[in-house]
């Protein structure tokens, strides 16, 4: 990251009044495989924040704990906009309780403060691998926030903007931050000679689990869907021809995310255009409106 850069939180709000269940017209599939953004982030985004507050003592460079920090107060926000869109979607008769349970077990157990199973590991391990899975997630938030906004084909289906305003700033913000958690890591692991191969076991276990939660998550708000009654069920037949009409981002942009982080000499500034994130947080709605907010209150 530039030093000349800084990376801070936004202050954002939205308004989920007149927002559909079906946010994408005519799209369920698409809409939900989307959704399970707002399942799994609330609490999966308070979890990074809480394993970098455990690793803050051991940041021994300046510019990467402002870096830190602002990651932290950027996720901590990304964490409460997308736990609202949930308190909507249940307001709506759509209920993730069951899905969200498992999550939590995920973030609050099973990535706890002390390894699970008996796993004999010391609290430094344990804290770095915990950093490592941290750095292979931002990889494909990276990913996904620089396809949101590029993707015309969400803007071509004629999406509730409100929707679309949360999806492409907090995108816009994943690839400003995109760097933060793997240089977290790398620092973290010192000279450690297992530092490279932690940050491939942290992506080869990340990767998996990732693509089971997505699938599990969508099933799961087809199945509940109150306006669906049970008549429609996920299907990759669906899935792709979302892909096709630019909807869903492909299979090879995803999956492209694993080899190129495999590399030894791989670091992440290279994901997406910071331009083109920080271009579109000018004329979000929403971070516009915050940094309205808060240009009003320093005159007040």
């Amino acid at each position: 990251m530039s030093h000349d850069y800084r990376i801070a939180p936004r202050r954002v709000s939205f308004d989920w009044r007149t927002t559909p269940l079906h946010w994408i017209p005519d799209e369920p599939t698409a809409t939900h495989v989307i959704n399970v953004l707002h399942l799994l982030l609330p609490a999966g985004e308070r979890w990074f924040v809480k394993v970098f507050k455990e690793a803050l003592p051991l940041v021994r460079d300046e510019e990467l704990l402002r870096d830190v920090k602002g990651f932290m107060g950027q996720e901590a926000t990304h964490s409460l906009q997308h736990s609202y869109v949930l308190d909507h979607l249940a307001a709506q008769g759509l209920d993730t309780g069951p899905y969200l349970r498992q999550v939590d077990f995920l973030f609050d157990v099973l990535l706890g403060e002390k390894p699970p199973f008996g796993l004999r590991l010391s609290p430094e391990e344990w804290l770095r691998f915990r950093l490592s899975v941290i750095a292979a997630v931002e990889q494909f938030t990276a990913v996904l926030g620089n396809w949101v906004l590029d993707a015309d084909g969400l803007d071509a289906a004629g999406p509730d903007p409100v929707m679309l305003d949360l999806l492409r700033w907090h995108g816009a913000e994943e690839v400003e931050h995109r760097a933060v958690a793997f240089d977290m890591y790398e620092h973290c692991g010192g000279e450690d000679p297992a530092r490279y191969a932690r940050r491939l076991l942290g992506m080869a276990i990340t990767a998996p689990v990732l693509a089971y939660l997505w699938r599990s998550g969508t099933i799961h708000l087809l199945r509940n869907d109150p306006r669906l009654a049970g008549r429609l069920r996920y299907s990759m037949r669906e899935h792709n021809r979302a892909i096709g009409k630019g909807l869903l981002p492909s299979w090879r942009e995803l999956g492209g995310a694993v080899p190129r982080y495999f590399r030894r000499s791989y670091h992440p500034s290279k994901e997406g255009s910071l331009r083109r994130a920080v271009d579109y947080l000018a004329t979000s709605p929403a971070a516009r409106s915050a940094a309205g907010a808060i240009g009003r209150a320093a005159l007040s």
